[in-house]
């Protein structure tokens, strides 16, 4: 049971019977092929839109599900544009262009639906005019300028090492002052040495890990077993590898989560935490894991280091040693192009490995 493609799916619900019949017929027509979590995404886009819309007096709609079709058949590019700069520029829906883009792009998925697909009682399109059939929509991220964006931003070999030793032994020193904040390490450094060592080690995504299970851990082969993002089959899940590196540290919290966490036998999530005014563990949220790499990392003087880079992190050192493809499997990437941020990150990385061993030798001679 994929716990977070429920929870995405209860809101999917919850939110569906506020929206206006069209969009209700687009998300059921999209649902057998993207995530719930995917549609969740959409749904708060078109919010922001029909907010927008009902604030510029763009529709007579006092409520979401109130706004006619007609209203969005007679939109000029210019509100279009608007709506654009909108996003871009207003508080506190300031936007940085890939935000941008996948708003406007979740946009062009229903116009296009209700256009080219949707049909009346008549066999009509139910829109006869297609405003964002116009609107150009720039790629705003190739390869290439997201692994410059990542340049510097990424744990290489060494720094891995010393991140951890941070996590495990160093940063009780540093909160020595706050006896809040310590106990709560105290509790939890060797979970959170576990959660972090296994990203860097296996490079799964916050969703997959949160999602693992305690018998989603195969440690003889070391092997997880988990729901790839993307993937609508609840009856599968993706075997990938991790490295020998994160078996102490799986053990050695294994050995402390039923006791430490109070695990009841009913609780089969692998990562744990006791929420306030509660007696029992439960699973953790992505939020939970992210906000503890934020804490760690800041410390650690990288405090532009996330979840997210602990998995680039991995990737680029395991693109090092293995292929573009075998790097798509572990990565779970839909397309290999994704993949090709690697092959840039490297680059630079391989350059300067080939400099240090030719002034090691230098200075062997």
């Amino acid at each position: 049971m994929n716990i977070l493609k429920l929870k995405d799916r209860a809101e999917l619900e919850a939110k569906l019977p506020s929206m206006p019949w069209y969009i209700e017929q687009f998300i059921q027509y999209k649902l057998p092929d993207l995530s719930p979590s995917s549609l969740v995404e959409y749904m708060r886009d078109y919010e922001t839109f029909m907010n927008w819309l009902m604030s510029e007096g763009l529709t007579s709609a006092s409520a979401w599900k109130d706004i006619p079709l007609h209203d969005l058949e007679v939109l000029k590019m210019e509100s279009i544009d608007s709506y654009r700069m909108f996003l871009s520029t207003h508080k506190p829906e300031r936007n940085n262009r890939t935000t941008i883009s996948r708003k406007l792009s979740s946009l062009r998925s229903l116009f296009h639906y209700l256009s080219q697909i949707a049909e009346d009682d008549d066999f009509y399109p139910l829109l006869k005019r297609n405003v964002m059939a116009k609107v150009s929509i720039k790629r705003s991220h190739k390869p290439k300028d997201t692994a410059a964006k990542l340049e510097g931003k990424l744990l290489q070999e060494e720094e891995i090492t010393e991140f951890m030793h941070y996590v495990k032994s160093l940063y009780g020193a540093d909160v020595a002052n706050n006896k809040q904040a310590l106990l709560a390490y105290e509790l939890n450094a060797t979970r959170d040495s576990c959660i972090i060592s296994f990203i860097l080690h296996s490079g799964l995504r916050v969703s997959e890990l949160v999602n693992l299970n305690v018998d989603d851990i195969d440690m003889k082969k070391k092997l997880c077993y988990v729901y790839r993002k993307g993937k609508n089959d609840d009856t599968f899940k993706t075997p990938v590898y991790f490295r020998q590196d994160a078996i102490a540290d799986l053990q050695a919290y294994l050995q402390l989560r039923d006791t430490r966490y109070k695990a009841p036998k009913r609780e089969k999530a692998l990562f744990l935490a006791v929420a306030n005014g509660k007696q029992e563990g439960s699973r953790m949220t992505k939020r939970a894991i992210q906000a503890m790499v934020i804490k760690y990392a800041k410390r650690f003087g990288k405090p532009f280091l996330s979840v997210h880079k602990l998995r680039h992190s991995f990737a680029t050192d395991y693109y090092l040693q293995n292929d573009l493809y075998k790097t798509q499997e572990q990565l779970g990437h839909a397309s290999p192009e994704t993949t090709q941020i690697y092959a840039h990150l490297t680059d630079k990385t391989m350059a300067e490995a080939i400099e240090k061993r030719a002034a090691d030798s230098k200075a062997d001679e």
